[in-house]
């Protein structure tokens, strides 16, 4: 092939599993469906968040760092993570009530990504691997880049760049209209902060987002769900302790085969079907994930299986 990406002619492994899934277990079936919990937890954790961006608003900045990499990153990539449940319509049963939900728990994160971020990642889920319409996967420029240790630690330590400017070179949309009113809130609500509490309490929001994304455990999720670490496996999870801040994201090859079960329910899933989960690699530490990532020669950019498009139209 004309580079390192590890093309495949297959069609992505969900599908099929879920079917056979269904077909040994139905009772799965009982577990579709919102989590009531969610709008709750996700309410107290914007408030949690923006109180803190209220107590940091005279503090020095290596306080406001420090805090934002402690506490404000996890509570902001939890929020991330909600959105990432509420693309799926996993917090309330109408879908215009999660897209309105979405909005509100994106306020703290300092970016609008809560629409855009859904558009990109139903496309994920149905076009998993493609060469042009899954923005999940790096692009050739940052494949070629993530081929030296050096290069690899830069990248992870920018990776929320990274996902947030993919999009635009990869699969250009024109904004929708719910992006640009989630777009009109963020600001409206970003110059509330700053009017009333000042430029680093507005700034802490966005520091929490952005720190959170690199060398930190957490961001462990970006690298541990798709990058091959076994040769013809595709998707990876995690159930390690770290799920409880992450809405059990880590469950990945669950989610993937049954994305409108919520991360609560998850776990109850695998255990559920465990021959269909047991036998597949999953990972035990999301910061050992990084860790590999950066010092083994053979894993970077092109560490992920690619379909093409002429196949798919075909």
């Amino acid at each position: 092939m004309s580079n390192g990406f590890i093309w495949s002619s297959a069609d992505e492994p969900h599908a099929a599993r879920r079917r056979e899934l269904l077909r040994t277990h139905p009772e799965i079936k009982e577990l579709y469906g919102p989590c009531s919990r969610t709008k709750y937890v996700c309410t107290l954790l914007v408030g949690l968040q923006l109180s803190l961006a209220f107590l940091l608003r005279d503090a020095p900045w290596w306080l406001i760092v420090l805090v934002a990499y402690a506490v404000g990153g996890v509570i902001n990539q939890a929020l991330l993570l909600a959105i990432h449940e509420i693309s799926h319509n996993l917090a309330f049963r109408k879908p215009w009530h999660n897209r309105v939900f979405g909005v509100f728990i994106n306020l703290p994160v300092g970016v609008p990504v809560s629409e855009t971020f859904r558009y990109y990642h139903l496309r994920h889920h149905t076009h998993q691997g493609d060469e042009r319409l899954d923005t999940d996967i790096p692009t050739e420029f940052e494949a070629r880049l993530l081929r030296h240790r050096a290069s690899k630690l830069l990248w992870l330590s920018c990776q929320g760049f990274a996902y947030a400017l993919r999009p635009l070179f990869v699969d250009p949309k024109k904004p929708a209209a719910s992006e640009i009113a989630n777009l009109l809130v963020q600001v409206a609500f970003s110059v509330a902060v700053f009017h009333f509490w000042g430029g680093k309490a507005l700034a802490y929001l966005p520091i929490s987002s952005l720190i959170v994304m690199g060398l930190h455990p957490i961001a462990g999720h970006y690298i541990s769900e798709h990058y091959v670490f076994r040769e013809g496996q595709e998707t990876y999870s995690y159930y390690g302790p770290l799920n409880v801040l992450a809405f059990n994201v880590g469950y990945h090859n669950e989610h993937h085969d049954f994305p409108y079960v919520p991360g609560s329910r998850l776990p109850k899933l695998r255990a559920m079907a465990p021959e269909f989960y047991d036998g597949l690699l999953s990972h035990k530490s999301w910061t050992a994930t990084l860790w590999n990532f950066v010092m083994r020669p053979s894993l970077g950019g092109y560490s992920r299986i690619k379909r093409r498009v002429e196949r798919r139209r075909g």
